[in-house]
């Protein structure tokens, strides 16, 4: 997980999505192999991808669900955020939001992952 990020549900998408990104870049050097980056639908949209390309160079991918499909069809790259969620919801502090400030909850799912990734280390 190279960032996180906590915003009001009244945000946009591509709103939080450019206040991620700002911040991923304002990284340096350790994202300098970063180039392509998979979005959902609610990043889907020509003004959005040219506004990335043309800020950071980078190239967004949207993942999107074939329209004439019905019931479950597995996205590509998808599953890895599903399955980080799924890591998250193990700590039962994540499972709801009880948290006043934004900062709060990102600091408590970097606390959440590292944890994660120290029992996966040991």
């Amino acid at each position: 997980m190279l960032l996180v990020l906590v915003t009001a549900a009244s945000v946009p998408e591509r709103e939080g999505g450019k206040q991620v990104l700002a911040r991923v870049k304002a990284m340096g050097a350790a994202i300098t192999r970063l180039n392509l980056i998979w979005a959902d639908g609610g990043f889907d949209g020509p003004a959005f991808m040219m506004w990335v390309m043309d800020t950071y160079h980078w190239i967004v991918e949207v993942v999107l669900r074939p329209q004439q499909t019905k019931g479950f069809v597995l996205l590509k790259k998808r599953w890895v955020v599903e399955r980080t969620f799924g890591w998250l919801m193990g700590c039962r502090r994540l499972v709801r939001d009880y948290e006043r400030l934004p900062e709060t909850s990102e600091t408590l799912i970097y606390v959440a992952m590292i944890r994660i990734m120290v029992r996966r280390l040991a």
